[in-house]
């Protein structure tokens, strides 16, 4: 599975998605099956067999990824970035769980790649989105393990859809600009 997938895309939108990984669902099946084994091991009453299967069902659902999309949208001048997690969803009865941030798409200055140390299992990339003052947001809450090459993708994708490409092209013209011309005025005097 890559960092996300594109839901649609058009000149004016990109509505970006992303799944709990194959490893989440192997622990939300996988989970509750141990304490299941477990309890057939030994001899304990049909209760407390239920009551271990329980157990490993809620550790499964808290350790489930989230579900997250993205939506740049250059008609209302916004990016909406949403997740919901199934472990808050059902301690609230579905009331509450998502959680929502809104910004202004003309205060995005950049969007990256960056890499983070995933514990025991390596390397993990996040798409990183960057405003002038400073304050940056990951595009997910959560890294991808193995290749960077996804999150490259959608890197620029985001990129030439916003036109940082060419305001990023336009300022390294403009900086070898200035800086021949300091070149040309130091050789000068």
């Amino acid at each position: 599975m890559g960092y996300m997938t594109v839901e649609s895309h058009s000149h004016t939108r990109i509505h970006l998605k992303r799944l709990p990984g194959f490893r989440s669902w192997v622990l939300l099946v996988g989970k509750p099956c141990d304490p299941l084994l477990c309890g057939f091991c030994v001899a304990d009453s049909w209760m407390w067999k239920l009551f271990y299967v329980a157990g490993g069902c809620f550790v499964a659902i808290q350790n489930l990824e989230e579900w997250e999309e993205a939506i740049f949208d250059k008609s209302k001048g916004q990016v909406i970035l949403k997740s919901f997690n199934l472990y808050t969803k059902i301690l609230t009865m579905w009331r509450k769980g998502h959680k929502q941030v809104v910004a202004e798409l003309n205060h995005l200055r950049d969007v990256s790649v960056e890499e983070e140390r995933v514990r025991y299992l390596g390397k993990g990339y996040l798409v990183v989105l960057r405003f002038p003052t400073g304050f940056s947001h990951p595009l997910t809450q959560s890294a991808t393990l193995g290749g960077r090459s996804d999150a490259d993708a959608i890197a620029e994708l985001l990129k030439r859809f916003l036109g940082l490409d060419k305001a990023q092209q336009w300022e390294k013209v403009s900086d070898s600009d200035s800086s021949d011309s300091d070149q040309i005025e130091l050789d000068g005097n």
